[in-house]
């Protein structure tokens, strides 16, 4: 198949922690040929969507891993795929290349589908499962966060569409920073907040857990470092092997089905002792970690998926 990726500059990636690199590498591996772009070289042209973009061929040699051809221009309707990978903050310039992917969706498969990526990002998806979530309140206005932060004392604040725990502050009952907080956040911006009860599990790590197609394939623990509340690796949580309980079991089921309806073939979801907090389906990480703990190939198990259903189209 002809493969598109939108993504990140591929140059600047780690090839052994990029889930981006390793699904390309398993692509390059089964006989596709690939192409990367840019979102900023995403356009719409009298009825076409097309990308300005060098065909590419990758190596797990790190500082040599892309190779790229010519700049030129496609487009996008000839391809097979089109993977959307680039990562959030999740604003007006992403929403609008979903819009645009949108309109492949007669002549390409688009993963994961851009349509409910935009409707489901990933901090309001868990909202249609408050049976799974911890208490939740999202809010611009001080007053409602404040009655929240009183109600439940220990919190966890951040950005709606924030990343890779960027933003985030746990406040405890004698924190008093909650309204400076809000006047930093809303200077800049005039999205709400998520406000979150404070889960002590929280110490023993955060569990991503991989689904394809719906199905969890395995998980990863995330565990915080030394006086850091966040655990995202991005900030340096580090990452440790581990199984799948009965409870994420039983929140797989909950939500895969709807997953794999409308078209999420590879998300990351978060779990925090026996709490969902997050439906990653923007651009989820994991891969290559969950692959040399459990001895898998689930760069294969996507591309298995994405193959036949793009042999069904």
């Amino acid at each position: 198949m002809k493969i598109a990726f939108q993504m990140d500059p591929i140059d600047a990636v780690d090839i052994n922690a990029d889930s981006s690199f390793r699904l390309a590498e398993e692509a390059q591996a089964r006989g596709h040929t690939l192409f990367f772009y840019t979102p900023d070289h995403l356009a719409y042209q009298e009825g076409r969507i097309t990308a300005k973009g060098q065909d590419l061929q990758v190596q797990r040699v790190q500082g040599a891993h892309a190779t790229l051809g010519d700049m030129r221009e496609v487009n996008l309707a000839d391809f097979d795929v089109v993977w959307l990978r680039q990562d959030p903050p999740f604003d007006m310039n992403y929403i609008t290349s979903t819009h645009l992917l949108d309109r492949l969706a007669s002549t390409t498969l688009v993963v994961n589908d851009p349509f409910w990526v935009r409707n489901y990002p990933e901090k309001l998806l868990v909202l249609d499962f408050p049976d799974l979530t911890p208490p939740t309140t999202i809010a611009r206005d001080l007053d409602t966060i404040k009655a929240f932060k009183e109600k439940h004392r220990d919190v966890i604040l951040k950005p709606l569409y924030g990343n890779g725990g960027a933003g985030v502050f746990r406040l405890d009952a004698n924190d008093r920073n909650l309204t400076s907080l809000h006047e930093l956040f809303t200077g800049f911006s005039r999205e709400p907040l998520i406000v979150q009860k404070f889960l002590p599990d929280v110490s023993n790590g955060d569990k991503r857990v991989i689904l394809v197609d719906g199905e969890p394939v395995g998980a990863i623990n995330r565990v915080p470092a030394a006086g850091e509340t966040r655990s995202n690796m991005h900030v340096g949580g580090r990452p440790e092997k581990v199984g799948l309980t009965a409870r994420d079991k039983e929140i797989c089921a909950a939500i895969g089905p709807l997953l794999k309806e409308k078209g999420q073939v590879f998300v990351g979801i978060d779990v925090i002792g026996d709490y969902l907090t997050e439906i990653n389906v923007t651009s989820p990480t994991g891969i290559q970690e969950l692959e040399r703990f459990d001895q898998v190939n689930i760069a294969a198990q996507i591309w298995q998926a994405i193959e036949a259903k793009a042999a069904a189209r």
